[in-house]
C-alpha cells in the first residue's frame, strides 16, 4: 500500500535516493514503520521476513545523512484485464516519506526512478492501493477499480432460518489451512480468468493467508474456510470469516463474522457461501468485506435492505505506460474506431492513438489524424477497465470531445457489463 505525498521544495539534493543494499533493510524497514505510524522498532523476525521477498534493487530509500526518511518498493504482478488476458504490471507498495522529510520531493524523484524503469523492462502497466486519495493523480495514475463492503443484518434478511445446505446438489465443507493451499490457488486461477481487475497470488500469499507464516506486524487469527462443491464434488467457491463473541444481556448473541476473502466461480457457489456464512448460529451481522460495487450480494437476500453499505472507495489505481499494449490486450463487445490524444506530464504515455476495436480483436497504432477524445494518462487509466465513464468524465470536465460524441463511442467501447474488481490489497 502506498500512503505519503510531497513536493519539490529546498534541500531535496541534500537527500541520496537510491536502491537499498541488504545491510541497510532494518533501517529502511524502521523508517517504513515510522511512516505508516507503525511502531518503529525493527524485529529479527521482520528483517528475515522482508528479506525473504525484496528485491534490493527494487526496493528504493531516500537516505539524509545515513539515515533512510523515505521508502519506496515495487515487485513484479501480474493484472487480468477485460476478456481474461493477463499484462505484467509493476505493483508499487511500502510508499512513505517520515514527517520530518515531507515536501522535498523523494516521492517524486522515487516514483520516476521506478516508473522509467518499469517502462524499460516493458511493464505495461503500474499499479497500487492509494491510502490517500489526492497523491498519485499528479504521476498518471487513475482509480480503476471500486471497493464496497456491506454489513447485512441477518435477523432483517428474510432468509430462512431452516437453512441446513444447498439444494442444487452441491455440498459446503468446512477446511482447514492444509486443504485451502491445495484448494485455493487453482480456483483463485479460476477467478483471475474472467475477472478483470484480479491480481495474481504467489506461494508466500496463502502461507501468510493461511497462518503457515506469521507476521509481527499482521497478529494471526485462525478463520473459518468454507469450501462449496458442486453435484459433481467439484469445488467452485472458498469462504474464509472469522468471527466475534459478542454477546448482550438476557444470554442473547450478536455475533459479527467478518468475511476476509471469497472466491467464487459460479453463481451456485456465491450464492451457497453467501447463505452459508448468513446461517452460522448465533451470527445476527455479516461484514462482507471489500467487494465489487455490483456484487450480487444484496439481492441475493430476500430484503436487499438488510445488506447496508458501509464502505464504498476508489481501490486499485493504474497507471498506463504502453498505451498500445494495454489497448490491444483487452477485449471489446462492440465494434467502432476513436482517436485519442493522451497527455502525460512524465511523457511516459504521450501521444496521439487510433483505436480500432471490434469482438474479434482489437489494433492501436499511434496516428496523425485528428483527435476526437482528449485525456490524461490517469483519465485513460480509468477507463480502460471499464470502470469509469467517459461521459461522466466529460461532464467533470476531465476530457474533453473534439468530434461531438466521442466520449460516447469510449463507453461503448470501453465499458463492460460488470464492473473490475481487485480483491487483494499489497
Amino acid at each position: 500500500m502506498s500512503r505519503h505525498q510531497d513536493l519539490q521544495g529546498p534541500g531535496v539534493r541534500d537527500i541520496d535516493v537510491r536502491p537499498i543494499t541488504e545491510t541497510e533493510i532494518p533501517d529502511w524497514i524502521r523508517a517504513l514503520n515510522t511512516g505508516f505510524l507503525r511502531p518503529p522498532a525493527v524485529s529479527e523476525a521482520e528483517i528475515a521476513d522482508r528479506s525473504s521477498y525484496i528485491v534490493p534493487e527494487r526496493t528504493l530509500g531516500g537516505f539524509d545523512g545515513g539515515r533512510c526518511v523515505a521508502t519506496f518498493r515495487s515487485f513484479a504482478q501480474e493484472l487480468t484485464v477485460v476478456g481474461g488476458s493477463v499484462v505484467s504490471a509493476d505493483a508499487i507498495t511500502n510508499v512513505s516519506v517520515t514527517s520530518t522529510h515531507r515536501r522535498r520531493g523523494l516521492l517524486t524523484r522515487m516514483m520516476a526512478r521506478d516508473l522509467a524503469a518499469a517502462k524499460e523492462r516493458g511493464d505495461v502497466v503500474a499499479t497500487l492501493i492509494a491510502a490517500e486519495y489526492p497523491i498519485y493523480g499528479r504521476y498518471g495514475f487513475g482509480p480503476a477499480t471500486t471497493a464496497t463492503e456491506w454489513t447485512i443484518e441477518v435477523p432483517r434478511a428474510g432468509l430462512d432460518p431452516r437453512w441446513a445446505g444447498p439444494d442444487d446438489g452441491g455440498r459446503i465443507d468446512l477446511v482447514d489451512g492444509e486443504d485451502v493451499r491445495k484448494i485455493g490457488p487453482e480456483l483463485h486461477e479460476r477467478l483471475r480468468r474472467v475477472q478483470p481487475g484480479v491480481v495474481d497470488r504467489d506461494e508466500r500469499w496463502w502461507q501468510v493467508n493461511t497462518g503457515v507464516l506469521t507476521l509481527d506486524r499482521s497478529p494471526w487469527t485462525e478463520p473459518f474456510y468454507a469450501v462449496y462443491r458442486n453435484g459433481h464434488g467439484e469445488a467452485e467457491g472458498l469462504l474464509t470469516y472469522t468471527s466475534d463473541g459478542e454477546w448482550v444481556d438476557a444470554k442473547q448473541p450478536l455475533n459479527t463474522a467478518k468475511v476476509k476473502d471469497m472466491i467464487a466461480v459460479s453463481p451456485a457457489a456465491e450464492r451457497a457461501l453467501w447463505r452459508h456464512v448468513c446461517s452460522v448460529d448465533w451470527v445476527t451481522a455479516v461484514k462482507t468485506g471489500y467487494r465489487a460495487p455490483d456484487d450480487l450480494v444484496p439481492h441475493l437476500l430476500p430484503d436487499p435492505r438488510a445488506a447496508r453499505l458501509t464502505t464504498q472507495a476508489d481501490w486499485l489505481w493504474v497507471r498506463i505506460l504502453d498505451v498500445v499494449r494495454a489497448l490491444e490486450a483487452r477485449t471489446y463487445a462492440g465494434t467502432g474506431t476513436l482517436v485519442l490524444e493522451v497527455s502525460d506530464g512524465d511523457g511516459l504515455s504521450a501521444g496521439r492513438y487510433r483505436l480500432d476495436a471490434s469482438p474479434e480483436g482489437a489494433s492501436c497504432v499511434r496516428t496523425t489524424d485528428a483527435a476526437e477524445l482528449t485525456l490524461g494518462a490517469g483519465e485513460l487509466a480509468a477507463l480502460w477497465l471499464g470502470d469509469e465513464s467517459a461521459v461522466r468524465l466529460a461532464a467533470l470536465g476531465r476530457v474533453a470531445e473534439s468530434r461531438a460524441g466521442a466520449a460516447t463511442t469510449a463507453d461503448a467501447l470501453l465499458r463492460t457489463s460488470r464492473r473490475p474488481w481487485c480483491p487483494d490489497v499489497f
